[in-house]
């Protein structure tokens, strides 16, 4: 039988429902990339979450009936549950599992993670999620609590050896990745000067797609997030030019801080680049703001600064909606044809940019052209007496 999964929201006093709605249609996208359904998903209206349930104990009640009178498996919340609230919903809701969103993104992550180096990343995020909800994984020993001459008895005793071993698990982790890390950095200092382009994104805008494109390679690619955990680099030569272009992990809106902390060794791929390649999905409604989340993101891991080429990708799914002039209604973002956006992109931003489509293999040409210029004026700086590339 199909696993299925409910989605819980809260829309706050300054929140757009219709930005709320479309986070929850994020959030089943998310769960069935691991490999559930996704059924219905529940909003409340509230100015803060309960700090003892996140949402209302009506709401609650409502959802726990749902539940059990469809079969449903899963609770999965779009913000991060604290220890108490996730222990006060379980025991309202009794399905397989109550979820946050930052445990799915993780359980996502453990079951993309190929090489022992991006395993032990995620076993890394894990287990930092995991610490301070140890004791909530203990309720059933309470009833062995007291004793004499005990500082809580046998519950709490079991918690802390818990907690012992997860922090010495942390530890050991943390020190076997710092090995990798240094044969890594090792590796990339024996690439030389060579000039490097990163592919950056929010997850899913066929950043996978252009690698294999550019770099006539066969790196996994498909329609479902996180498709790219491990970094991949392939050297590419377009015209007489050679550079490194990388294809790192995709960001995602509210993207569990473990998981940067954890991949950040991952991402120095990014860091060290010397030109971004900021791919865009420009056919969703909402990539201007998942371009902002991508910004945000390489503020937090120290890539800000970088020079950044902006792809528009997936212009072949790009759609809207006919404005009809009579309207009185002010035209909107949804209303602009797409060399209206492109001309209103292109005048308002200095950064550079280009609309392609790589599934269609559209404007690819000058795409290369435009890489192959920033490239060689690179070049022609690093070397300046390899004058055969002009």
């Amino acid at each position: 039988m199909e696993e299925k999964a409910v989605f819980v929201g809260i829309i706050r006093r300054e929140d757009d429902p219709r930005k709320v709605e479309e986070y929850l249609e994020e959030l089943r996208f998310l769960a069935e990339t691991a490999g559930v359904a996704g059924d219905r998903s529940f909003v409340q209206k509230v100015d803060k979450p309960d700090n003892a349930t996140y949402i209302k104990s009506g709401k609650l009640q409502e959802i726990a009936d749902y539940c059990e009178e469809n079969c449903i498996q899963y609770v999965i919340f779009d913000d991060e549950l604290t220890g108490m609230q996730q222990r006060n919903i379980e025991k309202i809701i009794k399905v397989s599992a109550v979820i946050d969103r930052t445990s799915l993104i993780l359980e996502i992550f453990a079951q993309r993670a190929k090489t022992s180096y991006a395993k032990m990343q995620v076993e890394l995020a894990r287990y930092n999620y995991m610490l301070p909800r140890l004791a909530g994984m203990w309720t059933h020993l309470e009833r062995q609590r007291g004793g004499m001459g005990t500082r809580g008895g046998m519950g709490e005793t079991q918690i802390e050896i818990d907690r012992r071993i997860v922090k010495e698990r942390i530890t050991r982790l943390k020190e076997q990745l710092k090995k990798v890390d240094r044969q890594m950095a090792t590796q990339r200092s024996n690439r030389g000067q060579m000039v490097r382009l990163s592919l950056v994104g929010y997850t899913n805008v066929g950043k996978s797609t252009l690698m294999n494109l550019l770099a006539k390679s066969d790196v996994f690619a498909e329609n479902k997030l996180f498709a790219t955990l491990d970094t991949t680099v392939r050297k590419v030569v377009i015209e007489n030019v050679p550079f490194l272009l990388s294809d790192t992990v995709g960001f995602i809106r509210k993207l569990p801080t473990q998981l940067i902390e954890a991949f950040k060794s991952t991402l120095d791929e990014v860091r060290e680049a010397d030109i971004l390649l900021h791919v865009v999905d420009v056919s969703h409604p909402d990539f201007e703001e998942q371009m902002a989340t991508v910004e945000k993101t390489l503020q937090d891991i120290g890539a800000k600064n970088k020079p950044i080429y902006v792809i528009f990708n997936k212009i072949d799914a790009y759609t809207y909606q006919e404005y009809d002039e009579f309207s009185l209604v002010p035209k909107a973002k949804e209303n602009q044809t797409l060399d209206e956006l492109k001309n209103s992109w292109i005048a308002k931003e200095k950064t550079p940019c280009i609309f392609i489509s790589a599934k269609q293999k559209l404007n690819i040409e000058k795409l290369r052209n435009d890489i192959y210029k920033m490239v060689a004026e690179i070049h022609a700086g690093r070397y300046p007496f390899n004058n055969f590339l002009w």
